[in-house]
């Protein structure tokens, strides 16, 4: 293996990597449905077996799930996708030049079809505790402040997730783990009040197998939102390189 195909191991395809080379837009998205599915899946099963066995998995046991995989999706699926996940963070890479915007229709829609097929799965296995998995605002906390929390903490995300993604300084074998890391700390903090999404297909899967629809356009508004101002803030504030010049965005996590 060269030093070039090892650079494209993991986020490859976010930026392009052998795009155009590619014979097939298969198994890129493919791979983007498998592993939104599991990301889906499990990040919701979490706080559904906490609703289903009283608190069987402490808060920060919920974090945990969908940080852990993240992780594993990243290092599994990304040299293969990119493991977007999340089409936010689609369409902030792609308002970003970092991905064409020719792919998002395709890749949006394999998403949306992967966390539906994970939501009705969980229905089937958990089936009538569902509504324990759907992210919705506490009623403790307004609509702005729901739709605030959200755009919080879809911003930290992509402002880790575009460092690791695009400056050759800031990757590295951990990049994958940094980017689970920031979806643990984010479902942490929110939480308990909004259920910490981030991720408009996080939200709408379950929704539409449970039901329930109540402030949807807040997790398919703010995360979008809050992505492309993530992305936004550290393409603009990152270090420019010894010759003056903003390094060239880096087309994978090296591993």
């Amino acid at each position: 293996m060269n030093d070039h195909t090892a650079d494209c191991m993991v986020f490859n395809w976010i930026l392009a990597c052998d795009y155009w080379t590619m014979e097939s837009n298969e198994m890129p998205l493919g791979a983007e449905f498998v592993g939104t599915f599991i990301l889906i899946f499990f990040a919701t099963a979490a706080p559904i077996v906490n609703q289903k066995y009283g608190g069987a998995i402490s808060p920060f046991g919920n974090a945990a799930c969908a940080g852990l995989a993240v992780t594993i999706i990243i290092l599994s699926t990304g040299h293969i996708s990119g493991a977007h996940l999340n089409p936010s963070l689609t369409i902030a890479f792609a308002a970003l030049r970092h991905f064409p915007w020719l792919q998002v229709p395709a890749y949006v829609s394999v998403q949306v079809l992967g966390s539906i097929c994970a939501s009705f799965a969980l229905k089937g296995v958990f089936h009538p505790f569902l509504s324990g998995g759907v992210t919705v605002p506490d009623v403790t906390i307004s609509t702005a402040q729901a739709f605030f929390t959200e755009f919080i903490i879809t911003f930290n995300l992509l402002f880790v997730v575009t460092a690791v993604a695009t400056d050759t300084r800031a990757v590295g074998e951990l990049a994958g783990i940094a980017v689970g890391a920031a979806v643990t700390l984010n479902i942490l903090v929110a939480g308990p009040t909004t259920g910490g999404s981030m991720n408009p297909v996080r939200t709408l899967g379950p929704a539409v197998a449970a039901g329930n629809y109540r402030q949807l356009w807040i997790y398919l508004l703010a995360p979008t939102l809050g992505a492309v101002a993530g992305a936004g803030v550290y393409t603009a504030v990152k270090l420019r390189d010894e010759n003056g010049e903003t390094p060239r965005a880096q087309r994978s996590f090296r591993r």
